[in-house]
């Protein structure tokens, strides 16, 4: 037998009914032109985007009205490494920058030492320190982390201490919000131009 000499086509497209053909009832038009519409409506709502305005005191990365005394909100993780470090938070704090401090603590970071139980009780006698400034929250859940996101992107008056990565990661991405958490067994401070005492680290 001969070979079949007709060339194949190739991303050949099914052929489709043209919406304005007779063949389509009047009833089906209507309906499809809806839909169309939704999509469209759908495609620019997705579009549309919110941007805060910035605060002015924002140098690049860096916050110039951030000035002693400096108002350190403290996480619960913060608490027990400095433990497991045989740091006092209030002089280690004042060590590394150079400057009077003042921790806060909120009701969810209390809530959350409460809930861990009795391992945690001398992290739970520290944070009901009379130096410590309390916080009271006023949103719903005890989630700590969602809580210092929330408080430090409406007021940038704050420095977050913390050793949790996800949380880090959460704060680098809020513009003008110093970090502190420990390394070598001090405490040290990312975004901060003015800390001597901190020691240098990579990140």
């Amino acid at each position: 037998m001969g070979k079949d000499r007709r060339t194949k086509k190739f991303a050949e497209m099914k052929r489709m009914i043209n919406l304005r053909d007779k063949r389509i009832s009047k009833e089906k038009r209507a309906k499809k032109k809806p839909q169309k519409l939704k999509k469209l409506a759908e495609k620019n709502e997705l579009s549309k985007k919110f941007l805060p305005q910035e605060s002015s005191a924002l140098f690049f990365k860096y916050n110039e009205q951030l000035g002693p005394p400096y108002h350190v909100l403290v996480d619960t993780n913060f608490i027990n490494f400095s433990i497991k470090n045989k740091l006092d938070i209030v002089p280690s704090m004042m060590d590394c920058l150079y400057a009077k401090c003042t921790p806060c603590i909120t009701d969810c970071v209390m809530a959350e030492l409460e809930k861990l139980g009795p391992k945690y009780r001398v992290a739970l006698r520290i944070a009901k320190d009379p130096r410590f400034d309390r916080l009271p929250c006023m949103h719903k859940g005890t989630y700590a982390d969602d809580c210092l996101v929330q408080r430090v992107t409406q007021h940038k008056c704050y420095i977050v201490a913390t050793c949790d990565r996800d949380l880090k990661r959460r704060i680098r991405k809020i513009p003008g919000v110093p970090i502190m958490y420990l390394s070598q067994h001090k405490y040290t401070i990312e975004r901060m131009p003015d800390a001597f005492g901190a020691p240098k680290s990579d990140q």
